[in-house]
């Protein structure tokens, strides 16, 4: 595949490598030189300096032989112009957009995007699909990442394993008879800052991350059998009004016996969010400020979510929420290297935007019948849910016949029955949709499971 990516920022070059990696011919457009140096000196793709909008940049780049155009610049509007200039001028069969500005979202406006106006094939929205993730996770209190699949029929749970989980020790394939009708597989573990995709043999230990797929309905009987399932946060203070906080408090204020405050430290900001919240407290102040921070109730906060445009700000106000008794953390984050001092500064949850962004893009870059895809660990593996068509070499096989390479692990199965659970003797069929953990070397294979067709690759 052909793909033009404009933007070398975080996402950019997130997707740039991703996409590279596996075999597709890329090219970077940015207007800052070093960023571009730096991107075709790491990897392997071609740069491009100049406005991903303009015409002529867009054919050095190779817009007339494209299949894809990516557009995550920093600007809204240049993602936009780029993606009509690719469909107007070059007739790009698939265009992607970055867009973050609330007002462009609104359900009003939606025609703004048909073919006839400025058509947009894919509009990623960063802020709500993180907004999104957080109101998983406070729906789900006991695991650390929660991601629905099959049309929310399916969870996928990301749990931390303690001393006192009552499965640490035992094989994988054990489990399932300790808890009789309990619907839940074990399709990755991270271990030593490593994930990988566990064999039936493989047990569970203290400090791993332990990821689940499971039936939507038994996830909250799951966690509760690993000893993680909590109360849902009742009293929660979000630290940052910006996009992202402003739609996670206004979604919260649908829910009854919650109460929610913001720490905004910008006066112009913390006003529009309080025009536009109506139960929600807004504190101007800096959240890094332990009288805000009192003032806002944090020690009696059972969660507490940092959600500003800096890192510093949301690590430091997260460590010192916990110091005033704040039971939970969160935290937006978007340096890897800070991201991994998670543990030692006590911080229960981070949220890396970039990764958030990227699985909404991957999602439609995939080839075969990929209908959904997550990533996990900076693109260490992908959690994915596929659909088996008539040309795919799993259909008509059982799980124990398909002949699945090392770093695949399947979490459910969905047919006309419901969601089965992956027994080795399960008959696989054209129409069913699988959902799956896959180590970064076994993306490849992946693709080739969904096939479209037999001639496809």
């Amino acid at each position: 595949m052909r793909v033009i990516i404009c933007g070398a920022g975080r996402v950019g070059y997130g997707l740039a490598s991703r996409l590279a990696t596996e075999g597709n011919t890329v090219t970077v457009v940015d207007t800052t030189p070093e960023l571009i140096r730096q991107i075709t000196t790491e990897l392997d793709v071609r740069g491009v300096v100049g406005h991903g909008s303009h015409p002529d940049v867009l054919v050095r780049a190779g817009i007339e032989s494209a299949d894809m155009l990516i557009a995550v610049t920093y600007a809204d509007e240049v993602n936009m112009m780029a993606c009509q200039v690719a469909h107007s001028l070059f007739n790009v069969p698939t265009k992607v957009a970055r867009v973050r500005a609330q007002s462009y979202l609104q359900s009003e406006w939606n025609d703004l995007y048909s073919r006839q106006n400025m058509p947009i094939d894919i509009i990623i929205s960063p802020e709500i699909e993180i907004g999104k993730a957080i109101l998983r996770r406070l729906n789900t209190p006991g695991a650390f990442n929660v991601v629905p699949f099959g049309e929310g029929r399916v969870q996928f749970l990301g749990v931390r394993i303690t001393n006192d989980c009552p499965i640490i020790e035992t094989p994988i394939k054990q489990i399932p008879d300790l808890f009789t009708g309990l619907h839940a597989a074990i399709v990755g573990i991270k271990r030593d800052g490593e994930i990988f995709a566990p064999t039936q043999d493989d047990p569970l230990e203290p400090g791993d991350d332990a990821y689940f797929v499971t039936r939507a309905e038994h996830a909250s009987r799951l966690l509760e059998v690993i000893g993680t399932r909590e109360a849902k946060a009742r009293h929660i203070v979000i630290v940052g009004g910006g996009n992202i906080g402003a739609y996670v408090a206004g979604q919260l204020e649908a829910v009854s016996g919650l109460r929610v405050r913001i720490i905004e430290s910008n006066k112009d900001r913390a006003e529009y969010a309080a025009r536009n919240l109506s139960r929600t407290v807004i504190l101007n102040g800096d959240a890094m400020n332990a009288e805000i921070q009192e003032e806002a109730g944090v020690g009696h906060a059972e969660m507490v979510i940092c959600l500003t445009n800096d890192d510093k700000t949301n690590i430091l106000s997260a460590v010192l929420a916990k110091k005033l008794g704040a039971k939970h953390t969160i935290s937006l984050i978007n340096e890897v290297s800070m991201q991994d001092m998670q543990t030692e500064l006590g911080i229960d949850m981070v949220i890396d935007p970039r990764a958030s962004t990227i699985s909404s893009i991957l999602r439609h870059v995939r080839r075969g019948r990929i209908l959904d895809v997550y990533t996990l660990e900076q693109g260490g593996a992908e959690v994915m849910e596929g659909e088996v068509l008539d040309t795919s070499p799993l259909a008509g096989k059982s799980l124990r016949d398909a002949g699945l390479e090392d770093g695949i692990a399947i979490g459910a199965v969905i047919n006309k029955t419901g969601v089965v659970f992956p027994d080795p003797d399960l008959q696989i069929k054209a129409g069913d949709r699988i959902i799956l953990l896959a180590e970064r070397a076994a993306l490849k294979g992946i693709e080739a499971m969904f096939r479209v067709s037999t001639d496809y690759f």
